[in-house]
């Protein structure tokens, strides 16, 4: 998650400013009327490499996360250990991608 927000703020600056005034210029309505600006962030982050991994390598660890949310939608506190399987999951992704981009050789 970590990974997602870094690199969202990183690339998609533009767009999540804009969301964020469109959100904040119309609090009762920031939902229906900002819906294509969320949309615009939600492409930005999904065309970036490291999210794209991230979606393919730690799948597994989010569908057992979904599959849990929805068994246990009273408790979801019982799905906390997926959670950390994804974000680890996640963050070492991100690490060997930069670790690639920067020439390092590392081990996880």
């Amino acid at each position: 998650m970590q990974a997602a927000l870094e690199i969202t703020a990183k690339y998609c600056q533009n767009e999540m400013e804009e969301y964020g005034q469109c959100v904040t210029s119309k609090p009762g309505t920031w939902q229906q009327d900002c819906h294509m600006l969320k949309v615009k962030v939600a492409k930005c982050t999904l065309s970036h490499p490291v999210i794209q991994r991230i979606r393919t390598e730690c799948s597994e660890p989010f569908v057992a996360f979904e599959q849990c949310l929805k068994k246990n939608q009273t408790s979801v506190e019982n799905c906390s250990i997926h959670v950390t399987d994804f974000l680890r999951c996640a963050e070492s992704v991100k690490l060997t991608e930069w670790a690639y981009l920067h020439g390092h050789k590392i081990r996880i």
